[in-house]
């Protein structure tokens, strides 16, 4: 079996897993998966379920959902088709299926257009609310993306690839096949097909200067690159040229710089002079010798890590200053980082491209210091396992592709070994989760269900922002205790996935707007009682009570209620959950709760009790383990750090001490508080290279 048929096999077991668990049929549970992906990879802002199957003047329309509202993300509309099957062997998809597919995603939006077609849906269908919305904002509409999603393997490239423009507007299409959601789910690779041939679709190569040296230095170039090319190249592939830093992705959403976009219009020609340039990575380059010098043709998966705003700039100013843009240069930083290389290199190239600027520690995801900390709690806190005596634990994905790399690397052949067994038994799949889902459990618990509703990624965006200011110097805040009622949070938000998909009442459609609205609307009334969710009961057991769940069907009730009864003159549904006024709906009303709910409540001050225990519980715990860790390593290892710090002059005056008196014992024997001092001071020289020759207990 190929590594590739594995994958078919364990995506399928996935979703119909997903299927079972949420009471969905397998094209939604695929919908679902899909489009998270397609969201944590930057093709959307988010995902929005409106399906539709049926016909336009007697040939098939289809579509299975859209990005959301094309005028809170950059003009860009975007409509989805999923192409799922259920079956033992690989199937093939070449272009005539494909165009197939196409055409009825493409039928579907022409159609959309017509009142006709509109008024023969039913208006409370989520088909309805996507026609409707294309309608009314298409005006607005830049561009259309058209993405397929299919569990086959295509055989024809087509990703970004020309379609029949509407309107006079331009349609791209992208593809998602087998291979390209294998390559996102187990590698992180998103961007496999981002190949820009400057030469061939862009008019010409740009100059190059090479700039490396060393042999051990990375590959690297200056350039300047026309503003009309840099802006053209921005109108094909979008934010796709930013998803590595998402920092640059963000500022590229918020409104154009004011001070850029008057440089162009004023002073194009003093562009290059006031601006700071871009800083930007490719895994792989292609250059050529001309008359004028090195040229650049070709570059993969070009990613723009500090400049997202100028880029965003420079491509509203096709249309706004398009004169004044022929005008305009700009400098441009090129590195090259192998693939294998990008997820430690890239960042950090990000991070310093941006330190002269005031830059929320949030903005560096994947690896700030909050993530590091999740990864490293999720590893080692223990969970009472299905069976009451098997323990188990949460598998925390930093980085796309790491529970299937984990699993990969203890396969043999592509087969399943003993070892990706333990590995599977100690983190079961149904206890996996990524950033953006931490980010959604924690904005639903704050009472943000409505930014919730924005999309993953927008979400993730709102929850990073405070992530900085919470994290303060050391994180202490971030501890297993709050990492097990974060696994509670987790617990309940799935558990009320499955509750509504099973409620009779459930209409069908916007579930994940019901559910994140419902237990907000839970913890909000709960607050009001000055009460919280007894977390670490459902942490204890891993399961939620019948006593909560009554709980959350009330309010999941209402909050359907409520979002599929927006005021006057709002017709799509999902569009009335993003906004803060569908919350205080239903914040305001009062709810009759069953009289179980008490019995899963717990006063705020019983909460911040057992807070304090387990934090003092851990701290006395620590204090143990530092001296020991301490007394383990010996007096020998010790005086060799001690040294090790001096001729470098790394340790302040207290920690040389502290050293001091570790190297001596057992004539001095270091305190509690200065063991944990000596393994502060010792973390501190480890960072900077220390590695002793001492074996420990050496004395």
């Amino acid at each position: 079996m190929s590594e590739l048929e594995g994958f078919h096999h364990e995506l399928i077991a996935d979703i119909q897993g997903d299927a079972d668990v949420l009471g969905l049929v397998t094209v939604e549970a695929f919908f679902e998966k899909v489009g998270e992906l397609l969201t944590e990879a930057g093709e959307l802002d988010g995902a929005h379920r409106a399906y539709f199957d049926g016909s336009v003047s007697g040939n098939p329309a289809r579509i299975d959902g859209y990005g959301g509202d094309p005028r809170d993300g950059d003009g860009v509309l975007s409509l989805i088709l999923c192409d799922f099957s259920i079956a033992d062997e690989v199937r093939l998809i070449y272009k005539d299926r494909l165009q197939v597919l196409l055409n009825t995603l493409h039928r579907f939006l022409k159609a959309s257009l017509k009142r006709d077609f509109r008024e023969q849906l039913e208006e409370t269908s989520s088909a309805f609310g996507v026609a409707d919305l294309i309608a009314t904002t298409w005006k607005d509409v830049e561009k259309i993306k058209l993405i397929i999603v299919s569990n086959a393997d295509s055989r024809t490239q087509a990703d970004a690839a020309k379609v029949t423009d509407v309107d006079g507007k331009p349609v791209t299409l992208s593809v998602w096949d087998l291979k390209r959601l294998r390559q996102y789910m187990e590698q992180g690779q998103a961007r496999a097909n981002l190949v820009i041939d400057f030469a061939e679709d862009f008019g010409s190569g740009i100059p190059l200067l090479a700039a490396s040296g060393g042999d051990t230095a990375l590959e690297s170039y200056l350039a300047v690159i026309p503003g009309k090319q840099l802006a053209a190249i921005y109108d094909k592939w979008g934010p796709r040229l930013l998803e590595a830093n998402v920092r640059s992705f963000l500022q590229a959403r918020n409104k154009v710089n004011k001070g850029i976009r008057d440089t162009i219009r004023d002073e194009p020609h003093m562009f290059f002079s006031y601006n700071n340039g871009l800083s930007a990575t490719a895994d792989a380059i292609e250059v050529e010798q001309s008359d004028q010098g090195l040229q650049l043709v070709r570059a993969d998966n070009l990613q723009i890590v500090n400049g997202g705003q100028t880029t965003a700039s420079l491509h509203a100013a096709r249309r706004a200053s398009a004169e004044e843009l022929e005008q305009v240069h700009v400098q441009m930083k090129l590195t090259i980082v192998p693939r294998e290389k990008s997820e430690l290199v890239v960042p950090r190239i990000s991070e310093y491209a941006n330190s002269q600027n005031k830059v929320n520690a949030a903005d560096f995801f994947a690896n700030h210091p909050f993530h590091i900390r999740t990864e490293e709690l999720s590893r080692k806190v223990l969970a009472r396992g299905e069976d009451g005596y098997r323990d188990t634990k949460w598998f925390y994905e930093r980085a796309r592709g790491q529970y299937a790399d984990e699993i990969g690397r203890r396969k043999s052949a592509g087969r399943q070994t003993a070892e990706s067994r333990k590995f599977q038994a100690e983190f079961p799949r149904s206890q996996f989760l990524t950033k953006t889902d931490l980010a959604k459990f924690e904005n639903t618990w704050v009472c943000l269900p409505h930014v919730v509703s924005l999309g993953a990624q927008k979400n993730f965006a709102e929850f990073a922002k405070h992530i900085g200011k919470r994290w303060g110097s050391e994180g202490a805040a971030f501890d297993e205790l709050w990492f097990r009622r974060m696994i509670a949070k987790t617990i309940i938000f799935r558990a009320t996935e499955k509750l509504v998909s099973g409620a009779e009442w459930y209409e069908g459609g916007y579930r994940a707007n019901i559910v994140t609205y419902a237990i907000a609307k839970l913890v909000h009334d709960a607050r009001e009682r000055d009460m919280q969710v007894d977390l670490d009961a459902v942490w204890r057991y891993q399961d939620v009570s019948p006593d909560l769940k009554s709980a959350l069907l009330v309010a999941a009730a209402e909050a359907q209620d409520v979002i599929t009864n927006p005021p006057e003159g709002v017709r799509n549904f999902s569009e009335w959950a993003k906004k803060q006024a569908c919350w205080k709906w239903l914040e305001e009303r009062s709810l009759s709760y069953p009289d179980g709910l008490d019995r899963v409540l717990i006063s705020e001050e019983l909460a911040n009790d057992r807070a304090r225990e387990a934090r003092a519980d851990k701290a006395v715990e620590d204090s143990v383990e530092a001296e020991l860790e301490v007394h383990r390593l010996g007096a020998a290892f010790w005086a060799e750090a001690r040294n090790w710090a001096r001729e470098r002059g790394l340790l302040s005056p207290r920690e040389n001490g502290v050293l001091e008196t570790c190297a001596a014992f057992p004539s001095k024997m270091p305190s509690d508080k200065q063991c944990a001092i000596a393994m502060g001071a010792l973390k501190k020289l480890q960072d900077e290279g220390f590695s002793s020759g001492v074996s420990a207990d050496a004395t």
